[in-house]
């Protein structure tokens, strides 16, 4: 049970019981994250370059209507909307669903796309992708936590993630469409 003037869980053993859930969500993550690398990095394509040619920017645009949601979402519980935080945080999860949902297709049909060696922008490029890879792995369980937090009313422990989550998730969505774009400019 929660009270409502504090939010805080007044359960017995509340915070014990977080325990083997986020434990499950770090799994579960791990387990997601590796599954890409290898799909990416390891297995072989599976289709022509031309065939889903639209993945890239079906992605592209998942991702910023994923950061869209998520800049509305902090205004709403800036100005104390909870309901409308809260459904505006589920549309940005999923986008950002959908988003990798296009994203594992993409990889797995296409393999991995390389930025042209000699483009202009390499050097900015490689920097912003690495940024957002790394980030895109710590945002994953992040984001799961910060969802069972507020879904199971451990509101607490939801603002204290959720300051953390925000601002990756954020950083890893616009990064999202800024490399998909910059991809796009160099090859043409």
């Amino acid at each position: 049970m929660t009270t409502a003037a504090t939010g805080t869980s007044s359960r017995p053993g509340a915070h014990a019981g977080a325990r083997p859930a986020i434990a499950a969500i770090l799994a579960i993550s791990a387990a997601a994250t590796l599954f890409l690398f290898w799909l990416i990095y390891v297995h072989p394509a599976a289709a022509s370059s031309d065939e889903y040619a639209f993945l890239p920017a079906l992605n592209a645009v998942f991702n910023g209507l994923a950061a869209t949601s998520l800049l509305i979402g902090y205004t709403f519980i800036r100005t104390g909307r909870i309901r409308q935080h809260r459904a505006a945080m589920i549309t940005a999860f999923v986008f950002s669903t959908l988003f990798l949902v296009g994203y594992i297709l993409h990889h797995a049909l296409h393999g991995d796309v390389r930025y042209p060696v000699h483009a202009p922008l390499r050097s900015v490029y490689l920097p912003l992708l690495t940024s957002h890879i790394v980030l895109a792995t710590v945002a994953l369980p992040l984001v799961l936590v910060t969802f069972f937090f507020s879904l199971s009313g451990r509101i607490p422990q939801h603002r204290k993630v959720a300051r953390w989550t925000f601002p990756i998730w954020l950083y890893v969505s616009v990064t999202g469409v800024l490399t998909w774009a910059m991809l796009r400019l160099a090859r043409g």
